[in-house]
């Protein structure tokens, strides 16, 4: 699931910190791919800090909400249509259809939150801004991150440019499609096939909004 999706769990919550590390596994690969953290095996839990001990709950709750979403019929059944939509779409792209299906959906899902008022974008980046960065410098610190400053210098940005807003509008969704998959691949998508898949997004975003909030439902159900 991607940022607002996360979210959307853990809209009710007061505590910035918590809210920040719901998002953080997400915040730090965008901030360097090359990041990957193991914060279990840090023995963060014996750390008498409050604000370290929420970004720790936060972080375990993004990867539990993430274990149910990818193994649910939901995701299943929708990754595999909307694959089957563009993979012809896709014959001469290096992007592979399974993977952009994947993306397409977790930005369709947090699209769908906004157009539908489940969450306010505005909310979120309000929370996330008064996270205490003390203890964000100290989890990077303890997940082997010498130079934290490439994450705070991508915090801030992502903050101030509140750039989840745009995805109201339906042409945006293609346009983070493809920053994300050119994270992978060098020009996945020619000008034709944005064009064409679209297209396919937006019909498919449509028809998803009947039944978008089951997935919502069922996870809250789990995890609350």
């Amino acid at each position: 699931m991607n940022f607002l999706s996360h979210f959307y769990f853990d809209r009710n919550t007061t505590d910035p910190d918590r809210v920040i590390g719901v998002v953080l596994p997400d915040l730090v690969k965008n901030a360097k791919k090359e990041w990957s953290f193991r914060p279990e095996k840090q023995e963060l839990e014996s750390i008498d800090n409050a604000s370290l001990c929420s970004i720790l709950t936060g972080w375990k709750r993004h990867i539990e909400v993430d274990k149910h979403f990818h193994s649910s019929d939901f995701f299943c059944q929708h990754t595999h249509n909307i694959k089957n939509l563009i993979a012809p779409i896709l014959v001469n792209s290096p992007a592979r259809p399974s993977f952009v299906a994947h993306i397409a959906l977790e930005l369709m899902l947090d699209a769908l939150l906004l157009t539908e008022s489940k969450v306010e974008a505005e909310n979120f980046y309000a929370r996330i801004s008064k996270a205490d960065r003390s203890a964000l410098n100290f989890f990077l610190e303890l997940n082997q991150v010498k130079d934290t400053e490439p994450f705070f210098s991508f915090l801030d940005e992502f903050i101030e440019s509140s750039y989840l807003n745009s995805y109201r509008e339906a042409d945006n969704i293609m346009y983070a499609l493809g920053r994300i998959c050119m994270r992978l691949w060098d020009d996945p998508f020619n000008e034709t096939q944005k064009l064409q898949l679209t297209a396919v997004l937006i019909d498919y975003q449509q028809k998803l909004q009947r039944d978008f909030m089951l997935i919502f439902e069922e996870i809250e159900s789990i995890v609350n």
